[in-house]
């Protein structure tokens, strides 16, 4: 990536109104750019303020370090906006940064010293299209202002996680980076894991599992017994400036062929707390049923669970009847009640401290982690067949339109009347009701679904966007292999929950800001101007049009997708579509959700499984006076610090679960090495094609330099490769035919051997083809340019 050119910008320690410098610390002799103070800077100057001073990139700071007042904080906004379009820069929380560059506060991993012993880090969460996640020297704070309420400043060493204030590196020739630390969010104490080979003479090594990992000596005394090609967990037992670090064998989780320890893999990888500690565990244990409280008792409200057949906790439950209010002729009253986590775990609390460590409960083909001890999950928190639960519940009016005219929060008692599955509830409504659900058809399960009939004219008329991407689920055998891949149906009882569960959500979020009470949001910004841009270039193609401008909202992709639908390019379309979004994350300030077109929305309906749910419990238990267990002004205070933590851990839990999956798919195709797949592109880079086996889920790499003799060239805006000479191509969506050439489970990688011949590619392909060929013969031929290599 260029650089931008330094310039003359006032210095954030100066106040006089005086312009001043800024460029490389220590001294730089590059030429500055000359600008007035209290007048806009230029773009370039902007750009690189915003690169080296990421602590002061929020719109405020850049007006004030600038000097800008009046029409010129108006004219930066504009100016700030059109570089966002552009991709030149994006958000991250309140402040704008380049792209590729850490945000002022990142959580990172400590993993190794640089030569003077100094602590480095690497954020925990990096996109790979941003290259190599960035080294970040950790300097120990001993000034004020990073120490801790009670005076201390957090220490940190190798193995912990930290949240860190984010400043660019003084000394050039170091990190790019250097950070402050805020808070240790985890301490691994050196735990690590890796596969163990036996060594001639006893002994032996410790293969790291991650990317970044380092290889270790085990000792013969030290190996636990673990034998060649163990997944084992061990701590480093001894420390050196100099050679290789020697390990202990903690535990040995099974061999590495085994898929029971490929989401150990995972695990570990990112790490995940996944065994809760001693005070935790009796924290959970030594809890109580929850009183009557401040409750209202709803124990004979019936209302029921509708969850997947092999769900262990249900924390919501759903009643629907009709109005009888004349007020509003037909209407419906949907109540959704959610378990009150909020109750059990308190703030500040073992078990509160675990949950934010956590974020969030991970989903595994053959295991969970969970964010609460099954103590809590599956036990006290769970919404139980006929067991009195404590439940935090709202009621909603909707009328006949599917408008809302109110809702109310009440902090209850409840009993559930049933537990069902989506398939048994689906199966009653469709004609085939069972011994359980026929009793409950006429006065629970069909005012159910007339509610979501109405509901559903209210989302039909917001037109959130609309993605057709089916979600494959792997089905494991008793012994933890592969037993098939499939699609699960998509039924109107999952529609009808998700729809419940969100107006849920909306209503806690606008009686939060009724009530004035800080919360965290679940925001979701539109695409960039870049972003579409791609996408427009790509849909000109097929021949659909996306209208330009920066107001495009979720029903402009819907009426595309709706225009691919029933084509060969459906598929394609919904991809790229989804690639143009942006990703949904956790904030106090709010945005709106994009994707859903809703302008208030919070997550309360699953504070089970994820952190941010149960603060909006708390702030909804405190604001509302609903008894004990509402929110802390120290838990206000750190919602900044808290979002972005739990934003983190969300996108921690994806990549885990996405990578698990690639690791049984990559073991379940080992023994298939040369079989021949039907396959289709789901990506196109530089470097080659991804492509994904649609029966299996899988994906996997063909390498560009193994699709032929001819040279391709990549068309990101067409995602395309096209052969320069036969003008023959593959683009994403395309259908190919594919030879398994190499599996290698423990990475979840899989190479193939492009078997289909490249099809002839349409207009605005070829047209970008004969361009680029054009520009590189007109390079060739332009004074002083070297000849290629070959021919000099």
């Amino acid at each position: 990536m260029s650089r931008e050119p330094r310039g003359r910008i006032p210095s954030s320690e100066r106040r006089s109104g005086k312009p001043g410098r800024a460029g490389k610390a220590g001294g730089d002799a590059e030429p500055m750019m000359a600008i007035i103070h209290g007048e806009l800077p230029p773009r370039e100057v902007l750009l690189r303020f915003i690169a080296d001073h990421p602590q002061q990139a929020s719109k405020r700071e850049l007006a004030k370090a600038f000097g800008l007042k009046g029409e010129s904080r108006v004219a930066l906004k504009e100016l700030l906006r059109e570089l966002e379009e552009e991709g030149m820069v994006q958000k991250s929380r309140k402040s704008l940064i380049r792209p590729g560059a850490l945000p002022p506060i990142a959580v990172l991993d400590i993993t190794t010293r640089d030569k003077d012993g100094m602590l480095i880090g690497r954020p925990a969460e990096w996109a790979e299209e941003n290259g190599v996640a960035p080294a970040v020297m950790i300097k120990q704070s001993s000034s004020p202002a990073g120490r801790n309420s009670k005076g201390k400043a957090p220490v940190a060493g190798m193995g912990d996680r930290i949240l860190a204030k984010i400043f660019s590196a003084v000394d050039r020739g170091g990190p790019a980076y250097t950070a402050r630390i805020i808070k240790v969010i985890d301490k691994r104490q050196g735990a690590s894991m890796g596969v163990f080979r036996e060594t001639p003479g006893g002994g032996g090594r410790l293969m790291p599992i991650e990317r970044r990992g380092e290889e270790m000596v085990i000792d013969p005394d030290y190996t636990g017994g673990a034998k060649d090609g163990d997944l084992v967990e061990v701590e480093v037992a001894r420390l050196g400036r100099f050679g290789l670090q020697r390990a202990k064998v903690l535990s040995v989780v099974g061999s590495v062929a085994s898929e029971k320890a490929i989401s150990m893999i995972a695990i570990h990888a990112h790490g995940i707390p996944h065994v809760f500690p001693a005070p935790v565990i009796a924290e959970a244990d030594a809890a109580k049923p929850a009183t009557m409280s401040h409750r209202e008792d709803w124990r004979s409200l019936p209302l029921i669970t509708i969850d997947p057949a092999d769900a262990k906790d249900h924390d919501d439950a759903v009643y629907a009847e009709m109005d009888p209010s004349p007020d509003n002729p037909d209407g419906v009253i949907v109540t959704v009640a959610i378990a009150d986590v909020s109750w059990y775990v308190r703030p500040n609390s073992s078990l509160d401290r675990e949950a934010l460590k956590r974020g969030n409960s991970v989903y595994f083909p053959d295991r969970v982690v969970p964010m609460l001890p099954e103590r809590i999950s599956n036990d006290l928190c769970s919404l139980k067949e006929g067991v009195d639960r404590p439940a935090l519940a709202v009621r909603m009016i909707f009328s006949k339109e599917g408008r809302k005219a109110g809702h109310t929060f009440h902090r209850v008692m409840m009993k559930s009347a049933a537990k069902l599955s989506y398939q048994q509830a689906q199966a009653a409504i469709d004609g085939k009701p069972d011994d359980k659900t026929g009793p409950m058809l006429e006065p629970i399960l069909k005012p159910l679904w007339h509610a979501y009939e109405i509901l559903k004219k209210g989302r039909d008329r917001r037109q959130p966007l609309e993605l057709d991407m089916p979600e494959r689920k792997i089905l494991l055998k008793p012994d933890g292999t592969v037993d098939r891949v499939f699609v699960p149906p998509r039924l109107d009882a999952h529609k009808l929950i998700e729809e419940m569960m969100i107006q849920a959500n909306v209503a806690a979020a606008e009686t939060l800001e009724k009530r004035k009470q800080v919360l965290i949001y679940r925001i979701h910004d539109g695409p960039t101007l870049a972003k579409q841009e791609i996408l427009r270039e790509f849909l000109a193609t097929l021949g659909i049009s996306l209208a330009k401008g920066g107001n495009v909202r979720a029903n402009s992709f819907n009426g595309i997708l709706a225009k691919a639908e029933g084509t060969a390019h459906q598929t394609m379309v919904n991809e790229m579509v989804l690639r143009s979004q942006s990703q949904a994350i956790y904030s106090p300030d709010n945005i709106g959700h994009f994707g859903l077109n809703l302008m208030k929305y919070a997550h309360f309906t699953s504070p089970i499984r994820r952190y941010a749910d149960l603060i909006v419990h708390r702030a909804l238990v405190g604001s509302l006076g609903l008894g004990e267990g509402g929110i802390t002004p120290d838990e206000e205070a750190s919602l900044d610090d808290i979002a972005a933590e739990i934003s983190t851990f969300e996108r921690r839990a994806m990549a885990a679960e996405r990578e698990t999956v690639d690791r049984l798919i990559a073991h379940h195709l080992a023994g298939r090495v040369g079989a021949e797949f039907e396959a289709r592109v789901g990506g196109v880079t530089k470097s080659g094609l991804f492509v994904t086996l649609p029966d299996y889920g899988a994906d996997g790499f063909i390498p560009i330099s193994t699709l032929g003799t001819d040279y391709f060239i990549y068309d990101e805006a067409h995602q395309a490769l096209t052969g320069e000479r036969t003008g023959l191509g593959y683009r994403l969506g395309d259908d190919v035919t594919v030879r398994l050439a190499e599996a290698v489970p423990l990475a979840g990688a899989l190479r193939f051997e492009m078997l289909s011949d490249g099809k002839p590619m349409p207009t605005a392909v070829r047209s970008f083809h004969k361009a680029t060929r054009r520009n590189k013969n007109q390079a060739r031929k332009a004074p002083g340019t070297r000849p290629p290599r070959g021919r000099r």
